[in-house]
């Protein structure tokens, strides 16, 4: 069944999914969006009609086409554009009152760790080649559900600080938030961070604050066996930021992976017209994670094992790229560029509840960028370790921020 076939015969069923608590009317009038109620008298047919230029592939004229022969509206692609546009700020609304749904379901959880896993995602404009949005997504893994959405323009960079971060998570996240300013900000919100480097973008001192250098560190690594040292990022002074101590973990990469990842180096040097620099080819072979976690409560294999899990929000991006088209931009403008997003987004979720338990998230058929040993620990092994073990109560109070 299309979408638009949805929205059509199964609507009312959409709108019971929706928080009980959200007034559509009311959150339509108190953010300036329902100026007047021509055309569109309520939020639900708003709603709707967002749904449809989102989803629909629709342009704005056959969807204001299609709306007057359901006879739900009658407007022009003009007067549509400016109600989308317009209703960008409510449709964050809606969709952050659907992630709080999702957050206060979590409060009674008891768990040592709240594992949540964070990434990005670009979106394009017609014509472009490069980046004109970027959506932003929290996945819990405890219930495999998304928990976090922020949809930020080419200037929004990927960074702990823009996470709403509570006691007790533990955050697993890609090299591109291996930076000490994010870092930090995890540590003051009393969490944790499990996360990738590269041999450049986090500085680290050894215990007697000397610098290290990762390329000459991992030369004394003789097998597949993950090996960790005791290390402190470098302090940041221009951003006050203080030295931090951390766990740094290294394990070599099978041939395999070792080959794909320098032949990946060679072809992105070789696009740009330079050489590749021998440093990244030598690191090419390892895999390398920091952790603020102690060792009591995750061994370095364990962690290496962990961070495996991460591949999972990489499928929901897949996912929901593959099903709602979400890195192809209709429009230029943008406030309806947001407008659209949100909705595509707000799709998303519900589309995530429709289909739970039809999906298989297992990780065993996942294509490990490391071999640290033969067997790789699976979630129920993972639930045995002393960081899923042991119990407190979290405080996961507060809705996440919009950002929208």
């Amino acid at each position: 069944m299309g979408a638009l076939s949805i929205l059509e015969k199964q609507w009312e069923s959409l709108l019971a999914m929706l928080p009980p608590n959200l007034d559509l009317d009311s959150t339509l009038r108190s953010s300036g969006a329902l100026k007047r109620r021509r055309a569109i008298g309520d939020g639900a047919t708003l709603l709707r009609l967002a749904l449809a230029y989102a989803l629909g592939g629709l342009s704005l004229r056959s969807t204001a086409a299609w709306a007057q022969a359901q006879g739900w509206a009658s407007l022009s692609d003009v007067a549509l554009l400016k109600r989308l546009r317009g209703a960008s700020t409510w449709l964050g609304t809606v969709l952050a009152a659907v992630l709080s749904q999702r957050v206060e379901g979590l409060r009674s959880t008891a768990m040592s760790y709240r594992l949540r896993v964070v990434d990005a995602t670009t979106a394009s404009t017609p014509g472009s080649k490069g980046t004109d949005s970027r959506i932003h997504m929290g996945l819990d893994l405890s219930s495999l559900r998304i928990d976090r959405i922020e949809v930020t323009g080419v200037e929004g960079g990927e960074s702990f600080t823009r996470l709403a971060i509570g006691p007790g998570d533990l955050i697993l996240a890609d090299r591109g938030y291996a930076h000490r300013r994010g870092l930090a900000a995890v540590r003051q919100a009393q969490a944790d961070y499990l996360v990738r480097i590269n041999w450049q973008n986090l500085p680290l001192e050894d215990q007697e604050h000397n610098r290290l250098d990762l390329v000459q560190l991992v030369e004394s690594i003789e097998d597949s066996q993950a090996v960790e040292w005791e290390v402190w990022t470098v302090a940041d002074r221009a951003h006050s930021i203080p030295p931090l101590p951390a766990r740094l973990i290294v394990a070599a990469k099978s041939p395999e992976a070792t080959e794909a990842e320098r032949k990946r180096i060679l072809r992105e040097a070789a696009r740009k017209g330079r050489k590749a620099d021998p440093r990244s080819l030598k690191m090419a072979g390892f895999f390398t994670i920091v952790t603020s976690v102690p060792q009591h409560d995750l061994s370095a294999q364990q962690a290496l094992d962990l961070y495996r899990l991460r591949w999972q929000i990489e499928m929901a991006f897949k996912r929901i790229k593959g099903l709602l088209d979400l890195g192809n931009l209709p429009a230029k403008d943008p406030r309806l560029i947001q407008s659209y997003l949100c909705a595509k987004l707000l799709a998303a979720l519900l589309l995530e509840d429709l289909t739970r338990g039809l999906l298989d998230f297992s990780p065993s058929g996942s294509a490990g960028s490391f071999q640290a040993r033969e067997s790789v620990a699976s979630p129920a092994d993972l639930a045995r370790s002393p960081i899923l073990r042991r119990t407190r109560s979290l405080d996961l109070s507060g809705a996440p921020s919009q950002g929208l």
